[in-house]
């Protein structure tokens, strides 16, 4: 996550006691120790997103704390999505809204929103279109979050790779000539 965006997250004082009985949650915590985009953990991926979706929300007169609420438990699966899981039926894409929802459903008192928010997030990947415009948001918000997490790092790694700098240079200098 950015440092601009934990610094804004920091001075937030109604953002922060929204997520404060979820993120001292022992399990919510645990998300730090699973990547989900590259080098972002699950944790500050949902934070992020969350935090979007706050400042959407609020903006839009919607109900900000539902989403804010959802958007940090959205992803809380609790493992490597990059390794098969034996337990585990279909992929991961398809499936772990419902296992999110599950497990945020054994720690935490949702309202139907909420719920519908986790279960619905990866709409259009999956057909379960969501019921609230605070379901939407999240769609759109966790998909932002995503490629630019991977963008960040994609990024970083194309330009470390000595042919590509090379190729780029030769490009420019082709298209400064014409």
């Amino acid at each position: 996550m950015k440092q601009y965006i934990k610094e804004l997250i920091e001075k937030d004082e109604e953002f922060k006691n929204i997520l404060t009985p979820i993120i001292n949650n022992e399990t919510v915590q645990e998300m730090k120790n699973y990547r989900q985009h590259y080098e972002t953990s699950c944790y500050d991926h949902c934070l992020q997103a969350s935090y979007y979706c706050y400042l959407i929300c609020k903006k839009c007169n919607l109900d900000y704390k539902s989403a804010t609420r959802a958007a940090m438990l959205h992803d809380l699966f609790l493992y490597d999505w990059r390794v098969r899981q034996p337990d585990r039926k279909g992929l991961h894409a398809f499936t772990h809204g419902k296992t999110a929802c599950d497990n945020a459903c054994k720690l935490f008192d949702l309202n139907e929103k909420e719920k519908d928010i986790i279960l619905k997030h990866m709409w259009p990947v999956t057909i379960a279109f969501p019921k609230s415009f605070e379901g939407f948001i999240l769609t759109f918000v966790d998909k932002y979050c995503a490629l630019s997490e991977s963008a960040e790092v994609l990024k970083t790694r194309l330009f470390s790779k000595k042919a590509f700098r090379c190729a780029y240079m030769s490009l420019c200098v082709m298209f400064s000539k014409i």
